[in-house]
């Protein structure tokens, strides 16, 4: 890692106290939070948390080998505090405010790197493009991408973070919840390609509208390279209408829905759970190709990727490669075949569009079909009844057979479906998931009939990785559908 301890302590413009032999001038090996990931010649990150505060693993983090602490107290300040010793601490870099420093680190670290970063955001779909676009560009180049949900202002410097001499290009997932929190991203990431894959009705407990979420979303051009590129969904309404950015014209994805996008897919054929296979048009070349995870939304998340790689310099073969190279991820329209049935696990999280996708793909199925819908959160107080009912009309209007609604705000979301569905398929509600867990152990077969495919999605805070887990009883039969 091209980090010495020097550049640390200017970087955060910290006090720096050196122990033992310990040289400004080396170089260290990685920076960590976890005390537990710790490794010879590191650094240590003590941040507070709201349980336990990172100081009190300070001394076994030196006792892993790390050469430095960035901390916010003093080792007096820490005995003081806790009544704990300090003997084991080393070297440490007192600073105001840990995880502000975390950031500054990134920061400082992305700009001496030669790396072309992605930066992708977006209310819906974040992931799987992240995913389709590390699968494209590793079909040229040495990639690395955010791994699992560090997406925000903790994850995000945490991946710039583990940007190495040998990676050429850094995928790095972008996620935010209010405003001024994707400037910071910005920042620290200065992202050389932006996507924006829609914009949608989330976090409108804070952004209140989609034009919000638009400002808030488009706050990613902030630091993009001068000689950047930005890549939009061409069939967003928001987003299709956008100009210049920086003095350059956006590139434009989708379905070719609307005048002037770069790089499209036509003549979908679905084909069910499996995907889709597509013409995919890449300026004036045109390639065929079989989009692995299954849905429309999926397609265009797979033009988001080849418009990247475009930019990028790859074929139109290496393109479609790379997008049927990808896998599905846990929690993001992974398909779990057991031998009862099939999961659709799309538990990480939840927005109306996002929960229209899901029911859309649950309806290519053809077995009965079982959706298992939680509360969305993040909507605004004053959208949850509208927006939990307008799903449950669309679940209704899509003919599921079974659906099975979760959580406080999802009995707007059960009312509506019954009065839609006029009796025509079976409509349940449990107040919580425990009430639904339980029901699942005793009687599953009267929610989750055998053979059925059956859809599981709510917003992360729900817990329905739960559900997952009790449908599936520690026996899944292939975890992937589409295997790595």
């Amino acid at each position: 890692m091209d980090l010495t301890i020097a550049e640390i302590a200017q970087a955060c413009q910290g006090r720096l106290v050196l122990s033992g032999e310990t040289k400004s001038d080396i170089s260290v090996t990685s920076v960590e939070l976890d005390s537990r990931k710790a490794v010879q010649g590191g650094v240590f990150l003590a941040t507070p948390g709201e349980r336990v505060d990172g100081h009190r693993f300070v001394a076994s983090a030196f006792e892993q080998g790390v050469v430095l602490a960035v901390v916010s107290k003093t080792p007096e300040q820490f005995e003081q505090e806790t009544g704990c010793s300090s003997a084991g601490w080393g070297s440490y870099l007192l600073v105001e405010d840990v995880f502000l420093a975390l950031r500054q680190i990134a920061a400082y670290y992305r700009q001496k790197l030669p790396v072309k970063v992605v930066g992708i955001t977006g209310s819906a779909g974040k992931t799987s493009t992240k995913e389709l676009t590390a699968s494209v560009l590793s079909q040229k180049y040495e990639v690395l991408k955010t791994e699992g949900n560090l997406n925000n202002e903790v994850g995000v410097p945490l991946t710039l973070l583990r940007i190495r001499p040998r990676h050429q290009v850094a995928v790095v997932e972008m996620g935010i919840s209010d405003f001024g929190e994707m400037h910071r991203l910005s920042w620290m990431a200065k992202p050389d390609i932006c996507v924006i894959t829609n914009i949608g009705q989330s976090h409108l407990d804070n952004l209140k509208t989609r034009d919000g979420i638009l400002r808030a979303k488009s706050e990613i051009f902030d630091y993009l390279a001068q000689d950047g590129e930005v890549c939009l969904n061409g069939e967003d309404d928001k987003l299709s209408g956008l100009g210049e950015v920086k003095g350059r014209r956006p590139r434009f994805f989708g379905l070719g829905g609307t005048p002037g996008q770069e790089v499209y897919a036509r003549e979908v054929k679905g084909k069910g759970l499996s995907g889709s296979d597509v013409l995919l048009q890449i300026g004036q070349e045109t390639v065929s190709v079989r989009v692995p995870l299954p849905g429309v939304h999926m397609v265009i998340n797979a033009a988001a990727a080849a418009c990247v790689g475009k930019v990028l310099g790859l074929t139109p073969k290496q393109i479609a490669a790379g997008i049927e190279k990808t896998a599905p991820v846990s929690g993001r329209n992974r398909l779990v075949q057991l031998s009862e049935y099939t999961v659709i696990d799309d538990c990480y999280n939840a927005n109306p569009a996002s929960m229209r996708a899901a029911i859309d793909l649950l309806a290519m199925a053809d077995t009965e079909k079982v959706a298992i819908l939680g509360d969305m959160f993040g909507l605004g107080e004053e959208n949850v009844r509208a927006l939990h009912e307008q799903v449950g009309a669309y679940a209704a209007e899509k003919a599921i057979d079974r659906i099975v609604c979760v959580g406080e705000q999802s009995q707007y979301l059960f009312q509506e479906a019954c009065r839609r569905a006029e009796g025509k398929c079976s409509i349940t509600h449990f107040p919580t998931l425990d009430g639904l867990l339980e029901a699942l152990k005793d009687e599953r077969e009267a929610y989750v009939p055998q053979g059925c495919t059956v859809l599981v999605k709510a917003s992360h805070a729900m817990g329905f990785e739960r559900v997952v887990e009790r449908l599936a009883g520690g026996h899944e039969k292939n975890s992937f559908f589409n295997s790595k």
